[in-house]
């Protein structure tokens, strides 16, 4: 079955600089395998070397996180959506403050 898949970014110039792709697979882990055979090395980026998929990356199945169904076993059905995100981590905080001495 055909799926898109969103590709983030970073991982745009393992397909060709295209952000949408198609790719077949009954879930998501054998979307991700047909992914590999048409751009290698975007699996790489996206399993550590246990095979786990990345921590930071979050894997959405038309809206709906995978971590909430069935992760990679999630199955897939014809016009479904995969989007890929890069986790944003950072941003901290800056306050300002202003110091004023009074003397008397």
């Amino acid at each position: 079955m055909a799926v898109r898949v969103r590709i983030p970014s970073p991982l745009q110039k393992l397909t060709n600089n295209q952000s949408e792709v198609t790719a077949h697979g009954k879930n998501v882990k054998e979307i991700f395998s047909d992914l590999e055979v048409q751009y290698p090395g975007i699996k790489n980026r996206l399993y550590d070397e246990s095979g786990n998929l990345r921590r930071f990356i979050n894997i959405y199945i038309n809206d709906e996180d995978i971590r909430f169904l069935k992760n990679e076993e999630s199955e897939l059905k014809d016009g479904d959506s995969i989007s890929i995100i890069p986790a944003i981590a950072g941003g901290g905080c800056v306050i300002l403050h202003r110091r004023t001495d009074l003397q008397i």
